[in-house]
């Protein structure tokens, strides 16, 4: 019997922590090594070293690969990629997994453009930032045909994440979850921000919120307030964020947009967007995270944007 070979698309900050992990766990199984490809090849020299193979382009690992994951920024690279992989050749009995956080629609129209050339599609966003990623903690959220998810389901669970939420053979149920779960993020990100302004300007400190936040709320909220309280939400220039403002924006538009279709309204949403875009817009193209809407609320307080830290780290 022929060994299953295994293809990834997109090192982005997620993607890169992902591929090593799966990468690891092929070598470790005697089993073949990970195609991959991405826009800037030379973003998986760390991959290369752990014995992963890198190809031109995405047609190349869709010709070579029975199981091909991806994890790309947006709904229109990811549409891309879909076209490519189709277009590749025959592509009947492959399975194409998807990691990326898109709109339900677009999940639903590659399903259905994959299906017609005789491929499977899953659904399959993650929950966690990248250092997550790299860690192999991530949690999935899976949505496809029976007969593909158990396929995947060796190289997820213990291997790029530490648990499934399986969803069915709905590919929007897991792009809707996915979304859900942003929106509880950025509006957890928007109060901490709004909590660490008013404990600035009222005298209370910063220090004392984040000691609450960890001993009342436990370590996720405490880690948000982190990002803040380290400057994380602003990285030095030339830095990178953990999780970039801008796919945040793409995200909880979506969000935005999802509800709109379900006539009702995410508030906290909507001003966490605005904030996060007023962030964009007050710091030109230094490096954002997606927490950098505490910088917005800091200058709609009478604050700098930056912090102490922020300065005295940037020099």
């Amino acid at each position: 019997m022929t060994a299953t070979q295994l293809g990834w698309i997109g090192l982005g900050s997620m993607g890169l922590g992902m591929s090593k992990n799966l990468q690891k766990y092929l070598s470790s199984s005697a089993a073949p090594p990970l195609i991959f490809t991405n826009r800037t090849l030379s973003r998986g020299d760390s991959l290369k070293a752990l014995g992963g193979i890198p190809a031109e382009s995405v047609g190349d690992v869709a010709k070579e690969c029975d199981i091909i994951f991806s994890c790309v920024s947006n709904d229109a690279v990811l549409q891309q990629v879909a076209n490519d992989i189709v277009a590749s050749g025959n592509i009947s009995g492959k399975i194409y997994v998807d990691c990326s956080t898109v709109h339900p629609d677009t999940s639903v129209a590659i399903s259905k453009q994959l299906s017609e050339a005789g491929a499977e599609f899953v659904a399959a966003p993650v929950f966690g930032a990248s250092l997550m990623a790299e860690a192999g903690k991530l949690i999935f959220v899976t949505a496809g045909p029976q007969t593909a998810t158990s396929k995947i389901a060796p190289y997820l669970n213990g291997v790029m994440g530490r648990s499934v939420i399986e969803m069915g053979s709905d590919v929007s149920k897991s792009s809707l979850l996915k979304i859900a779960g942003n929106i509880c993020v950025v509006s957890f990100m928007e109060v901490i921000s709004e909590a660490h302004v008013f404990a600035e300007k009222t005298g209370l400190g910063s220090a004392i919120l984040e000691t609450m936040l960890g001993d009342m709320f436990g370590p996720v909220l405490e880690s948000y307030s982190k990002r803040l309280t380290t400057g994380a939400y602003a990285p030095a220039p030339g830095g990178k964020a953990g999780f970039d403002v801008q796919l945040a924006i793409k995200d909880a538009k979506h969000a935005l947009n999802c509800a709109k279709e379900a006539n009702t309204r995410l508030e906290v949403s909507e001003v966490a967007l605005r904030h996060m875009e007023k962030a964009r817009t007050l710091v030109g193209d230094r490096p954002l995270d997606s927490s950098s809407m505490y910088g917005t609320i800091r200058t709609e307080a009478g604050l700098d944007f930056f912090t102490e830290h922020c300065k005295e780290r940037d020099g």
